[in-house]
């Protein structure tokens, strides 16, 4: 990567800027981030060059340029930012036209500022949008300066978005990274408290989704549908490219996924949801093509859809499904966030006790060129602490020793005896329990290289584990529970914001701990995320839950936390949360967020909503 460049400010003629903006007399005029304009310089309206995947970059004046579309627009759906680099972030927004005839494009501008008041602005651009984009606004920003805080908003024909921050990563040494990271936002089943909660959080460098931010089903389809009026749009299963992106506008309708977007740059990778239960590369468990048509068709709606509405950079803007990637977080964190879902999975087995295609060693989950580039990243790393962003449960959850009487299960004792020594069967086998041959591939790398420091984060299964990674955590010689003598990771799995759990098993879950000795923390019952605290001398995770979803109320509580040393590789319990800044902390601003009651952190922030213009 190149070194940073100063940024290069692009000044404006304040009349001038207003007229192509839509925004000359207006009473939007006067406030303090518009009038940070200079005086002189034209600038006229243009589009950038096209990234491919729905971003643009800047570029010099185009005189060609189209007619653009005066029609009324308002922004429904916020503002987001993504994907940071030390020099770049990825900007987005929506634009939802009002009464639109034409089929114009329409243009606005960006503005990039140090401060919220925008008094030190750093870039002002302008942008174009269609419907051929669903007129969402993506704008990979570049030219910005490393591990620095900026203010962002969009403006088009007369009406101001609101205002976002964002952080660009940092280069060189780095003395703390602190990381939210949660999934599994169920609409129909409750609030999104959480996010609401996440928002409010002034101490954090970044977000993490780890997948299932929209959900496929059509109304009372899953779920507990517990709450009224938060039925989805459409009502039904979502299956064409209108009916995704129906269902992503919907979604980030709410305020309180504005807010946590406003708030904080996210980091995203989708799991099965985003197109449909139980996905893999050539199918899915809920598509049928008989009456939903070819799964390669879904499969590129959803994709696309996705691609338009989350703040995400396409690494191949030619073959969009190639979703992992890497992050660098100066030289204490490597990110490296991995698809699981849709790139190379082979289809899952048919049931926990289909040992023939479980144990298969040709299958995969990661795709073969996955895994090579995820043993050449390992390998390259030089930063303290290398963490693995996927969806799914990485380690084993196994129920009970196989009951030797079940003649059903005598063929697959007989063909696999390792289930006894993996302490009992599978659960779920669309885990990677499901490919554990791929796992341990993962796992030789990690051991053969001799690596320290590597942290599995997970989602998808709506509840929340801390637990050591190991080959054969079940055999004794081979992994000590009791030490953590022979783990060499260790794993965070998140809650959900509202998708179901499992409160019902919540009095066994100390159960599931003695069938699973690596486990060392098991929660199935509450809503929360997982916020880390790095350090170069020890990595500590914490789970912080919600106390409902089924109001909004985004109070949050801290449950527990566990803490790996470097060069542990073992999680041992640490009762009380970390107290550790960013070089964020104190920035609560003027980024939207809802109401909330009872918040633990004195980080409330204030609202901007859409600013209309008479």
């Amino acid at each position: 990567m190149s070194p940073p460049r100063d940024p290069v400010r692009h000044s404006a003629s304040r009349r001038g800027f207003l007229r192509r903006a839509g925004l000359a007399g207006s009473s939007l005029a006067i406030t303090p981030w518009l009038a940070a304009c200079d005086d002189e310089d034209r600038v006229d309206l243009r589009s950038g060059r096209d990234n491919g995947d729905g971003t643009s970059d800047g570029g010099t004046a185009n005189p060609g340029l189209p007619a653009i579309s005066t029609a009324r627009v308002r922004f429904e759906h916020g503002v987001a930012s993504g994907d940071p680099l030390p020099e770049a972030v990825v900007l987005w927004t929506r634009i939802t036209p009002q009464n639109k005839t034409d089929d114009l494009p329409i243009g606005g501008r960006y503005t990039v500022a140090r401060d919220r008041e925008f008094s030190d602005i750093v870039f002002e651009d302008d942008f174009l949008t269609d419907a051929s984009r669903d007129y969402t606004v993506k704008i990979d920003r570049t030219g910005l300066l490393p591990g620095t805080t900026y203010f962002y908003r969009f403006v088009a024909n007369g009406m101001a978005s609101p205002v976002g921050r964002t952080r660009t990563a940092p280069m060189g040494p780095v003395d703390r990274v602190r990381i939210a990271f949660t999934s599994c936002s169920q609409y129909a089943d409750g609030y999104f408290n959480v996010y609401a909660a996440i928002a409010r959080r002034d101490d954090l460098d970044f977000v993490m989704h780890l997948g299932d931010y929209i959900y496929e089903y059509g109304d009372a389809q899953y779920g507990d549908d517990a709450v009224p009026g938060r039925s989805p749009e459409p009502p039904v299963e979502i299956v064409t490219l209108a009916d995704y992106r129906t269902r992503h506008a919907h979604y980030k309708t709410d305020p309180d996924l504005q807010a946590v977007h406003a708030a904080h740059p996210m980091i995203v990778v989708w799991d099965d949801h985003e197109s449909t239960n139980d996905s893999w590369k050539n199918g899915a468990d809920n598509h049928q093509p008989d009456t939903e048509g070819a799964w390669s068709a879904r499969k590129a709606n959803s994709i696309k859809a996705y691609y338009e509405w989350l703040p995400i950079r396409a690494v191949e803007p030619d073959r969009p499904e190639r979703i992992y990637r890497r992050f660098a977080w100066g030289q204490l964190v490597d990110l490296i966030m991995l698809d699981t879902r849709l790139v190379g999975r082979d289809q899952q087995a048919s049931n926990p006790l289909d040992s023939s295609t479980i144990y298969d060693e040709r299958r995969t989950l990661l795709g073969f060129e996955q895994e090579a580039w995820l043993t050449t990243e390992l390998t390259r790393s030089v930063a303290q602490w290398k963490l693995l962003g996927q969806q799914i449960m990485f380690m084993p959850l196994r129920l009970g020793l196989p009951n030797l009487i079940d003649l059903e299960l005598l063929p697959v004792l007989d063909d696999k005896l390792s289930l006894l020594t993996d302490g009992g069967i599978a659960v779920n086998v669309d885990q990677w329990d499901g490919y554990p041959a791929a796992r341990r591939r993962v796992i030789d790398q990690i051991r053969i290289q001799g690596l320290d420091n590597v942290v599995v984060l997970s989602g998808d299964i709506h509840t929340s584990w801390a637990q050591d990674v190991s080959e054969d955590p079940n055999n004794p010689l081979v992994y000590n529970a009791i030490t953590g003598e022979g783990s060499r990771a260790v794993e965070f799995v998140s809650p959900s914001v509202t998708s179901s759990g499992l409160p019902e098993l919540q009095p066994i879950r100390n159960t599931l701990r003695g069938l699973n000795p690596h486990m060392k923390y098991v929660d199935l019952a509450h809503h929360g995320y997982v916020l880390l605290d790095i350090t170069a001398e020890r990595l500590q995770g914490e789970f912080w839950y919600v106390n409902t979803i089924l109001e909004r109320d985004a109070s949050e509580r801290f449950a527990t936390s566990f803490v790996t040393a470097s060069g542990e590789n073992r999680l041992r319990e640490q009762r009380t949360a970390s107290t550790g800044e960013t070089a964020t902390a104190g920035l609560a601003q003027s980024i939207g967020s809802a109401p909330a009651r009872n918040r633990r952190r004195d980080t409330d922030l204030d609202v901007i909503e859409p600013s209309p213009v008479s």
